[in-house]
């Protein structure tokens, strides 16, 4: 069975088509045409729902953007900050509905666009929360016959629903193409359970669950993130990806500096920014992180707000940040120098997981025993291509 496409990655890259060599295709499409990257998006994060679902127990969702996440979270009801930042407050919260608006929310500048994906029915709640924000499709098991509608007015009728057979399991054996050769290779179907923390080498060994479901959110994020990857959790989120960097510290760096916008959104005098009534929430977001940037208003600042912003000074932002302990972080593969660790304790980190066997595992660990760090060598890396 095979299905034609809109084009490829790029409109000139015609024609375009998805098929299943043995069988039918797992998922079915109730509305919309999908598009090459749609389909790399909702498989790739089909599988990372799916996995988080099972580790934690809990409704998974995940918000991707190019073949990676800009967020995934499972659902852990959401307080009254969190819920103004993520523009929560007003909606119906369901379970699946919680956990696609901490997915989104995490990083909505990404997540602008986005497809969405969600470990169980799409419910009312979720698809009502969908309709209001700008995002190209979903994928769910399933849906209610009301969610189902929402999202078919979605777009002029043009939203892309998919529903994914979640019976469903891939061969063993996955393969693709590059420039006319055929890479073949065992799925990665590594496993990602509370084990993955049991050798700690830091004197600090205590993991709260708070922090295990953390880690394990992070760890399987990371499975679906294209390399080099690092990620910060907090609250059964990610709050900060880096994904696709040539370095390990850059990841760091990047993810870190996600992770401490999160968290600045929440202080407030981001909370009180004077905006205008009637600004959307796209330019609401934008102008967020122009101010969490440290930019100026200059030209711009009557359109936005009743009265121009206050600078938030880089002495605020320090101070505010030091609220900021109990994060969790995991990477992709080893940490090759403590620099990693450095930048990670900046933005609250307190939990690593990490795969370890570098050269410099011992100024790795002496680095988070110098800041209390309890830290765990998973021995699994996590390279995704």
């Amino acid at each position: 069975m095979e299905l034609e496409l809109k084009y490829g990655c790029n409109p000139n890259q015609k024609p375009a088509k998805v098929f299943a060599e043995n069988g039918a295709l797992p998922f079915e499409v109730l509305n919309g045409r999908p598009g090459y990257i749609n389909l790399l998006d909702a498989l790739n994060g089909w599988q990372l729902v799916r996995e988080l679902r099972e580790a934690t127990n809990l409704p998974a969702a995940a918000s991707f953007k190019h073949v990676s996440p800009a967020g995934a979270a499972v659902a852990e009801s959401l307080d009254d900050v969190l819920k103004k930042i993520y523009f929560a407050e007003d909606v119906e919260l369901s379970a699946q509905a919680t956990a696609y608006i901490r997915a989104r929310g995490a990083d909505r500048m990404s997540s602008y666009g986005d497809f969405a994906i969600l470990s169980d029915e799409c419910d009312e709640p979720t698809a009502a929360y969908l309709k209001r924000e700008v995002s190209d499709g979903v994928i769910a098991p399933s849906y209610s016959p009301k969610a189902l509608e929402i999202l078919k007015s979605k777009r002029g009728g043009n939203y892309l629903v998919l529903k994914m057979n979640s019976d469903y399991e891939p061969p063993t054996v996955e393969r693709k193409q590059v420039f006319g050769v055929t890479f073949e290779q065992k799925r990665n179907d590594v496993k990602i359970s509370d084990e993955c923390l049991a050798d700690v080498p830091t004197r600090n060994k205590n993991f709260t669950p708070e922090a295990r479901r953390d880690l394990l959110t992070a760890l399987i994020t990371l499975k679906y993130t294209q390399s080099n990857s690092v990620c910060y959790a907090k609250g059964g989120q990610a709050i900060g990806i880096g994904a696709g960097q040539q370095s390990r510290v850059h990841c760091t760096r990047l993810a870190g500096n996600k992770a401490d916008f999160w968290f600045l959104r929440q202080c407030p005098k981001v909370l009180e920014l004077p905006f205008k009534r009637g600004v959307k929430r796209p330019d609401r977001d934008n102008a967020i992180d122009v101010y969490l940037g440290g930019e100026t208003f200059e030209e711009t600042w009557e359109n936005l707000f009743t009265v121009k912003p206050a600078p938030f000074t880089a002495d605020e932002k320090i101070s505010w940040l030091k609220n900021l302990r109990g994060v969790s972080l995991a990477s992709d593969a080893f940490f090759p120098f403590g620099d990693n660790i450095e930048r990670a304790h900046l933005s609250g980190v307190d939990f690593i997981a990490q795969t370890g066997g570098s050269i410099r595992d011992d100024n790795v660990i002496e680095t988070c025993d110098k800041y209390n760090i309890a830290m765990a060598f998973t021995h699994i890396r996590l390279f995704h291509h």
